[in-house]
This record gives C-alpha cells, structure tokens and sequence, in this order.
C-alpha cells in the first residue's frame, strides 16, 4: 500500500479545483471563472487497491496582496509545499506565463519532492501557449497533458502520483472523500453562486456562515433539510445589489444553491438566506484553515 499527499499548484483560473473535483469524482471544491475563489486547502482523496493518494488544492498565488485576506492566500500557497510527497503543477496554456507563473516556478524550484507539470485545458483547440509549457519539461520529472473539465489522462496522473509516493497507510477512512466539516463545504456551495451570480469585485467583499442545520418533518412527507446562512460583506452598497432590486439576485443566488445542494445530498433543501455588511469578516475569517 502506497499512501501520500499530492498538493496541486498553479496560479489562478488555471482550473486546480475542477482538476481536484474530477479526481476525486465528486464535487469537493468550489469553482468559478473568477480569481481567488479557492480560499482554503482543501483536501480530496482518492483510495483505491494501490493505497490512497490526499490532493491538496490551494489558491493561486497572487503578485501583490492588497489585503489580509490575499496574504493568507500566498501564505497558504506556500505552507501547502511543504510536507506533501509529490508536487503537481497545473499550467493553463491558453495564457501566457506571466510574473505570478514565475513566482510559483520559483518556489516549486526549491523544493526537493517529485514534480509532475499537468497542462491543463487541452480540450481548448490549439492552445495559443501550450509550447510554452512544454518548454519547461526540464524543470520536472514528467509531464502529463491532461484536461481536467473532459476528465482526460487523469487516470494517467493518478498513477503517476502512485508511482512517487511512499509505502504507508492512509491517512483517512476508505469511505471518505475530503477534510471538509459539512457546515464549511455548505457555505463554500452557497459562496459559489454568490461567485457565479455576481459580476466584478463585489465576490471578493463576500463570505457565508451557516448559522443553522435542522432537519424538519411534515406529517407523512419526507423530511427537508433546512440551513440558515448569511452572506457576509463589508460593503453597505454592495449588501444593496446582492439583494437585489425586490430581493431578486438574493433569490437567484439561493435558487442556485438550493438545487445543488439537492442534487448532490440527495435530499429536499430549504435554504434561509440572507445578507449582513460585516466590516471585519476578513479578519474574523481569514484565520484558521478548517479541519
């Protein structure tokens, strides 16, 4: 049995979580078009008669940080280099390499662990940089072009992660999937469609608490799950517009969540939301990473 952590590393957007979700094949970590969506490590696992492999997500690194919450991402970034077995660099060669790129190649650089470089995204037809990438072959051990939304030559990666790790035993239950505590990965859902449903900056003024989970029965129907959250912001206006004019972007937001949240828990969903302006929430919750 081999058993080990594998932390995925790359700058933003270049599609770490979509990568992690795939792998796992399940729904793990959060997603969206946008930068600094992934906050936290976290934490996928796969288990299979080789062993079990722990994936590491982590947040891309970011060139300057202009406030708490985005020094905790670099910070995160960095810390989830060391103590992992095999380091797997995700490139997206539909974008040039660019200074956060260089960055990351540099404190890849430094470490001592094997090192996979994925290209991602080559389901993308001709892929403008992807020559690029390659050129960086000899900065790694293998390099495996893999597309993580086709959920191709992932099989590949997997092995090749395998074939790195050291003999142990698992780290988590067979049966288990992440490190996430339900109420976190419930808020994470929610904070998605906040990413998805709203334009511009105002995703990045935002987080969710789950303030209540309760399961409630009527009579003979089956039971609906109810949760209670808020979305935090620290903008009074940008409270305004995730309402929305007669509370309608705050539906479509929990709409979103709620079938979701259905389709994967397989169970009824009430979801009561709403939304607070809380000025000091980065500093509330940008602290430690959840277990």
């Amino acid at each position: 049995m081999k058993s080990g952590f594998a932390v995925l590393v790359g700058r933003s957007n270049v599609g770490k979580s979509t990568l992690l979700n795939a792998l796992v094949g399940t729904k793990v970590a959060i997603t969206s078009p946008k930068p600094q969506t992934t906050r936290h490590q976290v934490h996928g696992i796969v288990t299979d008669p080789r062993g079990q492999i722990v994936f590491v997500d982590t947040p891309g690194v970011f060139e300057q940080a202009h406030n708490r919450l985005t020094k905790q991402l670099n910070d995160t970034a960095r810390s989830a280099l060391s103590g992992v077995d095999v380091i797997i660099y995700v490139a997206d060669p539909t974008r040039a390499v660019g200074n956060e790129e260089h960055i990351l190649l540099r404190m890849v650089e430094k470490t001592r662990q094997p090192k996979i470089l994925a290209i991602n995204k080559t389901d993308v037809r001709n892929p403008p940089f992807i020559s690029e990438y390659r050129d960086l072959g000899d900065r790694f051990g293998l390099i495996i072009e893999i597309s993580a939304l086709r959920k191709r030559a992932l099989k590949d990666l997997i092995s090749a992660v395998f074939e790195r790790l050291p003999e142990g035993d698992p780290y988590y239950p067979e049966f288990q999937f992440s490190n996430l505590e339900h109420r976190f990965w419930l808020s994470e859902v929610i904070r998605e469609k906040v990413f998805v449903q709203m334009g511009a900056e105002i995703p990045y003024s935002t987080a969710v608490e789950i303030e209540e989970i309760e399961e409630r029965k009527s009579g003979s129907a089956a039971p609906v799950r109810y949760i209670k959250a808020v979305i935090l912001t620290t903008n009074p206006k940008h409270k305004q517009m995730l309402i929305g004019s007669g509370a309608r972007k705050i539906k479509e937001i929990g709409w979103a969540a709620r079938k979701e949240l259905e389709a994967i828990l397989d169970t009824k969903i009430f979801l009561d939301l709403r939304v607070e302006v809380d000025e000091r929430w980065m500093d509330r919750l940008a602290g430690p990473e959840p277990k």
